[in-house]
């Protein structure tokens, strides 16, 4: 009976994803799988790319569809045996890069025109349509959040169309101290890198961060979650076919343990790596610091004290804290409530919201990094703490056929008072950033700031946060006291969004990495080089000086 509701649910997803505005039946030029007809009977296969040619291993690992558990796609999944060829890839790029100001200059138009191609196919409705709903088949979220994120990506190649690539590599010239003496300062190439990403925006983050390695000259191999990897192999093949070269990048499937050997051997320049605390905090020590990162974020939201727009804050709190299953590395953890929003209705009109989310449309969906049982776990240990409570969800979701070894949960919000939550024995607990929909609630009251702000300080990862007020006064006090890289502030402020027209990243961590501006590609993607020229010529009446 699952299996029948689960298959109804699939048949009502693809149905609302036919309902957008447009939607296509043939598959792009480049494409090598089917999003509408990869299942068991007829399932994907994801290669891998080296040295200029795609490549199959000796193992395949089977990916199971997130919706009913069956085995889908077939990864070949590179064992350490075989990194070698990888290993002999990145060796052959120096470290002054494929490109630099000073050598090959040329590519910088290259890379200008490569974007603007990749753009214009990616706008096109049967390659945009295509992406999003394979982003659909692998990362369950709605078309609306999978598009989104499509159209991000687009956006992002616009940008750097023409001579945007070049501008990065813009460089300056200061006067020196006589004549034909002058200092330089160049944006210079790492040479090899790595790029590590997760499965939860597979075409956005790998896609933006492998760009920007690529227009400041560097060699990168990226690898993705395996999960999701099919969606940037398909990428890749557009790239090539909108004019990448094929030596500049390769694309590696493995497990964490393989990647691990094939960072230390091939020894890259700079990884970036977007993920997990723990696993960010492994790779630092074993590259000896030569990283950036954008890993975990338990993040908050600041409601102030003056209550407004009640309708549309507890609309951007749902989506904040709900859309993609709660599954986003900006996903709202925590709201802090100024009691005089307790008699505004907000906690009811969230609650209604979050019921709206369903599975056949995929507003609610499989949470790939946590169990249904780790979940409700957490929630029973949080309720353990004197004064909490279930606002809403909690449950697991109903008729549905998600492998166990995934979770399903309703949108869960559980209170706890703001006393509490900062006591030592607790607040370990209560920041234990769950990714999936869920998120606690407290209430703070105008004397009790220092409180909320005290809490914001003692965690330790500082990605986004929401300051919703438009009292200027409250602002500047919660901004002048906080540390998140990317802080939203006004009445519309929210946690989530990451668009490709600002900065988004951590803050508070000199590994920190952005993505998506021109500020986060060259602080990620390169370093600062001085050259002093000093021709002369020498004085006339120079004479050989006493020793010194």
């Amino acid at each position: 009976m699952s299996r029948l509701l689960s298959r109804r649910h699939l048949a009502a997803a693809a149905a609302a994803r036919r309902s957008a505005p447009l939607a296509w039946l043939h598959t792009p030029s480049f494409a090598t799988v089917s999003p509408q007809e990869i299942s068991g009977s007829s399932p994907a296969e994801v290669h891998n790319f080296v040295q200029g040619s795609w490549t199959a291993s000796t193992n395949w690992n089977w990916i199971v569809d997130p919706l009913n558990g069956e085995k889908f796609i077939k990864v070949a999944e590179v064992q350490g045996t075989e990194i070698k060829p990888f290993v002999e890839s990145l060796s052959k790029c120096p470290k002054h890069g494929l490109h630099n100001p000073l050598k090959a200059p040329e590519r910088y138009l290259m890379y200008g025109d490569i974007s603007a191609k990749a753009a214009h196919m990616l706008g096109q409705p049967e390659v945009s349509d295509f992406f999003a709903k394979l982003i659909q088949r692998v990362s369950p979220k709605s078309y609306q959040q999978a598009l989104a994120e499509v159209q991000v990506s687009q956006k992002f190649l616009e940008n750097f169309c023409g001579d945007q690539v070049r501008f990065l590599a813009r460089s300056f010239a200061v006067p020196g101290n006589h004549l034909g003496q002058r200092s330089n300062g160049y944006r210079w190439p790492y040479g090899p890198v790595a790029i590590i990403t997760p499965f939860n925006f597979p075409l956005e983050i790998p896609l933006l961060q492998v760009m920007g390695a690529l227009y400041m000259g560097n060699k990168p191999v990226l690898k993705v979650d395996s999960k999701v990897s099919v969606v940037m192999e398909q990428m890749l093949r557009l790239l090539h076919e909108c004019g990448l070269p094929a030596e500049d990048m390769d694309f590696i499937n493995s497990d964490g343990i393989t990647m691990n050997k094939l960072l230390v051997e091939a020894n890259p320049k700079m990884t970036l790596f977007t993920g997990s605390s723990r696993v960010a905090e492994k790779l630092a020590a074993d590259l000896n610091g030569r990283i950036k990162l954008e890993d975990a974020g338990f993040d908050w939201k600041i409601l102030g004290p003056d209550v407004q727009e009640v309708d549309y804050i507890a609309w951007v709190c749902d989506q904040d804290a709900y859309a993609c299953s709660g599954q986003k590395c900006s996903a709202q953890s925590v709201l802090f409530m100024h009691k005089n929003w307790s008699s505004s209705g907000l906690l009811e009109k969230m609650k209604k919201l979050s019921e709206r989310r369903k599975l056949e449309d995929l507003t609610i969906g499989p949470v790939l990094t946590v169990t249904t049982e780790a979940m409700t776990e957490h929630m029973s240990n949080l309720l353990k703490i004197p004064g909490s409570k279930v606002l809403f969800g909690g449950e697991p979701l109903e008729n549905h056929s998600i492998p166990k070894i995934y979770g399903a949960i309703k949108p869960t919000a559980v209170f706890v008072p703001l006393e509490e939550i900062l006591k030592s024995g607790n607040f370990e607990l209560v920041t234990k950033e769950i990714f999936g929909p869920f998120q606690v609630v407290t209430e703070y009251s105008e004397d009790q700031l220092d409180l909320v702000l005290e809490a914001c300080e003692r965690m330790n990862a500082h990605l986004t946060a929401a300051v919703v007020s438009n009292n200027p006064l409250f602002l500047q006090d919660v901004l002048g006291r906080s540390v998140n890289g990317t802080t939203y502030a006004g009445i519309r402020a929210r946690t989530t969004g990451a668009p490709q027209n600002h900065w988004f990243g951590p803050a508070g961590d000199p590994r920190g990495a952005g993505i998506g501006t021109p500020e986060a590609i060259k602080l990620v993607w390169s370093c600062h080089r001085e050259i002093i020229y000093d021709i002369g010529p020498v004085p006339k009446n120079w004479a050989l000086p006493s020793a010194t």
